[in-house]
C-alpha cells in the first residue's frame, strides 16, 4: 500500500525580542536607546575586532536574541550560545562565548538580553562572528519556550550569500555525495542539492549522534558555521534530519532554465522539452521578470494562469517516467508578485498518465513578494515503487473575490524527485 505524507517548510513565526538601534534621543527620558539589534551588532564588524559599547554602538550597549544552541549535543565548543534575532525582516545570528555552566542553563527557545559593554567582537581564528569576553552575569534569562524560526534555502543562496544565514537555523534538502553506505555522521559529509555548489556537513567526533548513520538524502536542519576559515553546516542534534530518502535522481531539479522563455511565453498548453525531459505546461509559462516571477535559481520559473475555472485545466505535467519510485518530492513555490494566493495539489501516476492520485495535502498558503521576497519550499513523502511521473495541479477556484476566493497567478521552480530506498 503506498503512503502519502506532506511536509511544507513553511516559515515558523519566532519571538523578534529586540528593537532597533535609534539614532536620536528618547524624548522621556532623554537618553539614547540601551538595545541594539543582532543585525546592528554584526554591521559594526569591519574585519577587525570590536570592541562593543555605547562608543561602538551609537550609545547601545545590550542586544537580545532567541537561544538557537547551547552546545549541549557536543557539536559546537564548549560554553558557545548561539542566538538568532529578527529586526525589520532581517534574520541575523551570532555566537556568544560564555563558560559551560551558563551555557548548560539556558535551553533552545529561551529569550535572552545580553550586556555588550566591555565584549569583543571577532573572528578570531577564522571562527563564526563571536561575541568573547562575556561574564556569566552578562547573559540574562527573559522567558523560554518561544519556537525558533527556520529559513528553507538551497545551497547556491547560502553561498551567495553566508553572512546573512551565518549562525542562524536553516534548512536544506540535499545529497550526501558520494552515495553513504552505512556511513556515520562524524568526519565531514558534502551536501548537495543539484547546484552549481555544495556545503560541508560537519559533526564533531564528541556529538552524542556521531556514531548514528547518516541517510542518503534529507532536509538537513542545522546551523552554517565558519570553522578555521571555511564555511560549513552543522547540526544540533538527531533529530535534525528530516525526511530521509534516496538520492535526488540525475538531472534533478527541474530548474525550467532551458529552452528560453521565449520558446513558452503564453499560458495555451504545449509540450515543452525541458532539461529533465518533455513536460506539458498547460495554463502555465516559462516566467523571467525579476522581483515578481518566483524564480529561486537560474534567471526562469514557472507561472500559473489566475482566475481559472473548471473549464480550464491548469497544469505542470511530466509526460515520462522516473524508473525507481520516489519517496520524496520537493520544489518552491509563491504569488507571482503581489497576486493574491491559490490553492494546488501534487498528484502521482503510476500507469503512464492514464490515471493520477493526489499526494498529501491541497497548499493554500502561498505568499506574496510584497508579504517575502523569498518563496516557500514543499516537501511531500511518500512510499511509491517501480515507475511515477508527477504533476502539480492549480485548483480551478474561478476568479478571485476576497476574502471567499483567492486564484492568482502561482510561481514554481526547483521541482525536484528523490529516489525509493
Amino acid at each position: 500500500m503506498k503512503k502519502y505524507f506532506l511536509y511544507i517548510a513553511a516559515v515558523v513565526s519566532s519571538f523578534a525580542f529586540t528593537s532597533c538601534l535609534k539614532e536620536d534621543l528618547n524624548e522621556s527620558i532623554g537618553e539614547l536607546n540601551a538595545m541594539a539589534s543582532v543585525y546592528v551588532v554584526r554591521a559594526a564588524y569591519n574585519q577587525a575586532d570590536v570592541s562593543l559599547g555605547k562608543a561602538s554602538l551609537a550609545g547601545a550597549y545590550r542586544t537580545a536574541g532567541i537561544v538557537i544552541a547551547n552546545g549541549s549535543s557536543g557539536n559546537f565548543p564548549e560554553g558557545h550560545i548561539i542566538i538568532q534575532d529578527e529586526w525589520r525582516g532581517l534574520m541575523r545570528g551570532l555566537t556568544l562565548v560564555s563558560d559551560k555552566a551558563t551555557a548548560a542553563s539556558l535551553a533552545v527557545g529561551d529569550s535572552v538580553v545580553v550586556e555588550l559593554e566591555g565584549a569583543t567582537l571577532t573572528r578570531n581564528g577564522g571562527t563564526s562572528l563571536a561575541v568573547r569576553g562575556l561574564a556569566a552575569s552578562a547573559i540574562k534569562k527573559i522567558s523560554s519556550g518561544h519556537e525558533v524560526k527556520i529559513r528553507p534555502i538551497n545551497i547556491t543562496e547560502l553561498s551567495k550569500n553566508f553572512e546573512k544565514y551565518e549562525n542562524t537555523v536553516v534548512s536544506i534538502t540535499a545529497d550526501v555525495t558520494p552515495f553513504p553506505v552505512q556511513q556515520k555522521f562524524a568526519g565531514e559529509h558534502t551536501l548537495t542539492d543539484g547546484g552549481d555548489t555544495t556545503i560541508p556537513l560537519y559533526t564533531a567526533a564528541e556529538a552524542v549522534f556521531a556514531n548514528e548513520t547518516i541517510a542518503p538524502s534529507a532536509a538537513f536542519v542545522g546551523i552554517p558555521v565558519t570553522g578555521d576559515g571555511r564555511k560549513q553546516l552543522r547540526l544540533r542534534n538527531l533529530t535534525d534530519m528530516q525526511f530521509a530518502s534516496g538520492p535526488i535522481y540525475a538531472g534533478y531539479p527541474e530548474d525550467f532554465e532551458n529552452p528560453d522563455a521565449a520558446q513558452k511565453a503564453s499560458y495555451a498548453g504545449k509540450d515543452v522539452a525541458l532539461r529533465t525531459g518533455t513536460w506539458r505546461l498547460e495554463q502555465c509559462l516559462l516566467g523571467n521578470t525579476t522581483g515578481r516571477d518566483r524564480i529561486v535559481s537560474g534567471k526562469q520559473s514557472i507561472r500559473f494562469q489566475q482566475n481559472l475555472g473548471t473549464s480550464s485545466p491548469c497544469y505542470l505535467q511530466m509526460n515520462y517516467d522516473v524508473p525507481s519510485g520516489a519517496a520524496k518530492v520537493t520544489f518552491w513555490y509563491g504569488c507571482y508578485y503581489t497576486d493574491a494566493a491559490s490553492s494546488f495539489v501534487l498528484e502521482a501516476s503510476t500507469d503512464k498518465g492514464t490515471t493520477w492520485k493526489q499526494v498529501g495535502n491541497v497548499i493554500s498558503d502561498p505568499e506574496k513578494t510584497s508579504v517575502s521576497i523569498a518563496a516557500k519550499q514543499a516537501v511531500f513523502m511518500m512510499d511509491i515503487d517501480g515507475s511515477v511521473r508527477f504533476r502539480i495541479r492549480k485548483l480551478p477556484l474561478g476568479t478571485t473575490a476576497i476574502p471567499t476566493i483567492e486564484n492568482g497567478r502561482l510561481g514554481i521552480d526547483d521541482f525536484a524527485i528523490y529516489q525509493n530506498y
